[in-house]
C-alpha cells in the first residue's frame, strides 16, 4: 500500500531545509512526498533543485502560476502515485511526519477511510474562529464537521477519483472532509500539535481582514455545496 503525501509550498523557500529534514524520515520504498512550487516568487524552485537530490523519496511538481492553495494540492494529487494519497502544510505548524501516525490507521481499518489530524495548542483567539466555522458548517451542510482547516488529510485514491469540480483554494479542505461525509466513509482523527511557523507568515492568517477574506470566500463555496443538498 503505497502512500503519497503531498506538500504545497508557496514562497517557503526559508522552511525547505528543515522541513526535507522531517520528511527524510518519511520517505520510503512505500512513501513518497511531493513538494508542489506553488508558483513561488522567492527561491523556492532554486532551493528545491539544490537540495532534492539529497533526499530519495522527495520529488518536486512545479505550478508556474499561483493560482490557490488547493490549485497546487490538486496538482501534487494528480502526480501522486500512491493508494494512499494526502496532504499536509509546508510551514511546520504542523509535523509532516504525523502522517505516519495517520497512515498506521489505514492499516488498522482498510482503505475505505477518510483520516484527519485533530489541532490542539493554538491561540484562544483561532480556536474560537474555528469553533465558530465550524458550527456554521455542520448547520448549514446538515453533517458534522469539525475543525476543518487541519492536517494532515488523507484518503484513499478510489474516494479522489470521486471529486468533480473541487475547488482552488482554501475550500478544498472543506470540499474532501465534506464528501468523505456525504459518502458515508468512517472518519478517523488523531490529536496534532499546532505550533508556531518555522520561518515567514501565513498567507491568509494574518489579520481580521484576511481572515474575513477567508469566510466570504468559505461561505460562497459552502452555499455552493448547500444547493446541491436540495
Amino acid at each position: 500500500m503505497k502512500f503519497s503525501l503531498v506538500i504545497p509550498c508557496y514562497n517557503e523557500a526559508a522552511n525547505l531545509p528543515l522541513l526535507l529534514e522531517r520528511c527524510k524520515d518519511i520517505a520510503s520504498s512505500e512513501v513518497e512526498v511531493i513538494l508542489v512550487d506553488n508558483g513561488s516568487t522567492d527561491t523556492t524552485q532554486q532551493v528545491l533543485l539544490q537540495l532534492l537530490p539529497r533526499y530519495p523519496g522527495c520529488r518536486s511538481v512545479r505550478v508556474e502560476r499561483n493560482q490557490g492553495y488547493g490549485f497546487g494540492i490538486l496538482a501534487g494529487l494528480k502526480a501522486a502515485q500512491g493508494d494512499i494519497l494526502g496532504w499536509t502544510h509546508a510551514d511546520m505548524q504542523t509535523d509532516p511526519q504525523d502522517a505516519l501516525r495517520g497512515l498506521a490507521l489505514f492499516d488498522r481499518h482498510g482503505k475505505n477511510v477518510f483520516v484527519k489530524g485533530r489541532r490542539y495548542g493554538r491561540p484562544l483567539a483561532d480556536v474560537a474562529f474555528t469553533l465558530g466555522m465550524s458550527v456554521f458548517e455542520t448547520v448549514l451542510l446538515r453533517k458534522p464537521l469539525w475543525d476543518i482547516n487541519a492536517q494532515p488529510t488523507m484518503f484513499s485514491r478510489i474516494f479522489f477519483e470521486t471529486w468533480s469540480e473541487p475547488p482552488a483554494d482554501f475550500s478544498l479542505d472543506l470540499y474532501a472532509y465534506y464528501q468523505a461525509r456525504h459518502q458515508g466513509l468512517p472518519i478517523h482523527r488523531f490529536a496534532v500539535r499546532f505550533g508556531e511557523r518555522a520561518h515567514g507568515v501565513s498567507h491568509w492568517n494574518v489579520n481580521w481582514a484576511a481572515k474575513r477574506k477567508f469566510i466570504r470566500r468559505t461561505v460562497d463555496f459552502s452555499l455552493q455545496l448547500r444547493k446541491n443538498l436540495k
